[in-house]
C-alpha cells in the first residue's frame, strides 16, 4: 500500500537545548528513519494541537535523529518550547527542494545568515564540512541582534578550526565583551573579497535581512543566478494544496523553499 502522506511518524524529544532567551533546539528521535536533503523542511506535529513547517538544523548525514531549532513566536512554537525531554511529537516529510550541493563543487561558497536563519544554514554548513575538500572555500557571515542572540555558541569554536572555513560575525548592538564586528550583517561583506567568477552565495534569515542582504550581494557583483535564497514564508500544509505559500507562479513548499534570486526577482511580492 502507498504511504499515507498525511500521517506523521512519531518521534521522541530526546533533548532540549536552550540557544537564546527565545530559541531552542530540539533533538528528535523518530521511530522510522527520515532521510532529507539539506534545505528541505519537515512538518512538525504537536498531537492534538497543530503542526508547522520547520527546516532541520542537523546534518542530513545523521539519519537516526533530526534536530530542529525553533524561535518562540506564537501558539505552536510556544507549545513546543514548553515541551520537555520524553515528550512525543510527529514528523511529516521531508518536503520541498533543498540546496543543490553538487552544483557547488569546486566553487567558493559564501553563506550569509541572520538570527534563527542560521538553523537551516547550520544543516547546510555541516553538509559542506562533511566534504569540505570539494569546495574552493567556505565563508560564513552571520549576524544577530546582540551577543546574547547568537545561536550555536558552543559550535563556533569548533567550526573556527576548520581549515577551509572562514567565519565572520556581527551584532547590531555590541556589549563590552563582544570583540567582533558591530553593525548589520551586510557590513561583513565589506570584509570579504569574494570569487565572483566561481562562487555562489546562500542567504537565509529574517525577510528584511534577506532583502537587503541580496541587494548587497548584487552590489558586490554576484549575478542573480549565483544567489540562493531560502524563502521559508507562509508555508502551511507542505503539499501545495492549501495555497498559503504562493509566490508568483510557484508554491514555496513544492518548488522551493530554495530558489535562485534569478527565479523570483521579477515577482512583485517577493519581499512582501
Amino acid at each position: 500500500m502507498d504511504k499515507n502522506i498525511y500521517k506523521p511518524i512519531e518521534a521522541v524529544v530526546e533533548k532540549v537545548i536552550t540557544e537564546t532567551s527565545n530559541i531552542k533546539t530540539f533533538v528528535l528521535k523518530p521511530e522510522e528513519e527520515i532521510l532529507f536533503k539539506t534545505g528541505q523542511f519537515i512538518e512538525l506535529t504537536v498531537p492534538g494541537f497543530g503542526e508547522g513547517p520547520f527546516t532541520p538544523s542537523s546534518s542530513p548525514y545523521e539519519t537516526d535523529r533530526i534536530e530542529v531549532t525553533i524561535m518562540d513566536v506564537g501558539k505552536l512554537t510556544g507549545k513546543l518550547h514548553a515541551m520537555k525531554q520524553g515528550a512525543k511529537v510527529g514528523i511529516r516529510g521531508p518536503y520541498g527542494n533543498g540546496y543543490p550541493v553538487e552544483q557547488f563543487y569546486n566553487k567558493e561558497v559564501l553563506i550569509l545568515g541572520g538570527g534563527v536563519g542560521m538553523a537551516p544554514l547550520r544543516s547546510f554548513l555541516l553538509t559542506l564540512l562533511k566534504e569540505s575538500e570539494r569546495f574552493k572555500k567556505i565563508i560564513l557571515c552571520y549576524g544577530s541582534k546582540t551577543p546574547g542572540d547568537v545561536v550555536y555558541k558552543d559550535s563556533f569554536p569548533t567550526w573556527k578550526k576548520e581549515k577551509n572555513l572562514r567565519i565572520l560575525r556581527s551584532v547590531d548592538k555590541a556589549d563590552k565583551g563582544w570583540k567582533e564586528t558591530e553593525g548589520l550583517v551586510t557590513v561583513l561583506l565589506d570584509k570579504v573579497k569574494p570569487n565572483l567568477k566561481n562562487g555562489v552565495a546562500i542567504v537565509c534569515g529574517p525577510p528584511i535581512m534577506m532583502k537587503f542582504g541580496t541587494f548587497k550581494l548584487l552590489e558586490v557583483g554576484y549575478k542573480p543566478e549565483q544567489i540562493y535564497l531560502s524563502m521559508e514564508r507562509n508555508m502551511s500544509c507542505g503539499l501545495g494544496k492549501c495555497g498559503h505559500c504562493g509566490l508568483g507562479k510557484y508554491y514555496v513548499c513544492k518548488d522551493g523553499p530554495v530558489f535562485t534570486y534569478d527565479m523570483i526577482k521579477d515577482i512583485p511580492e517577493v519581499w512582501a
